[in-house]
């Protein structure tokens, strides 16, 4: 994991895990990995699994994902410019 990385996930986990004061760090990353439905071993999870997870973890289920919404075109002409470089 890069430093950037590291930051990013912590400045979104500190405000979640302060909610749930009781569990203790492991205990909270299993929480969140359960809510994201993963299946694997713990330690092949990456930090985009948990990044992605805790940024849209309180947003409502058809809220478009933070990374995308910022490139969507309402009309299809734009994005194939946009897509083209001519925007």
């Amino acid at each position: 994991m890069k430093c950037h990385r590291v930051n990013e996930l912590i400045e979104l986990i500190h405000p979640e895990w302060k909610k749930e004061p009781e569990l203790n760090l492991m205990q909270f990353i299993v929480k969140l990995v359960e809510e994201t439905k993963y299946e694997g071993k713990l330690e092949d999870l990456t930090d985009d699994v948990l990044i992605y997870h805790l940024k849209m973890r309180n947003s409502e289920k058809t809220e478009m994902i933070p990374g995308l919404a910022k490139d969507q075109e309402d009309d299809f002409k734009t994005a194939i410019l946009r897509a083209r470089g001519l925007l």
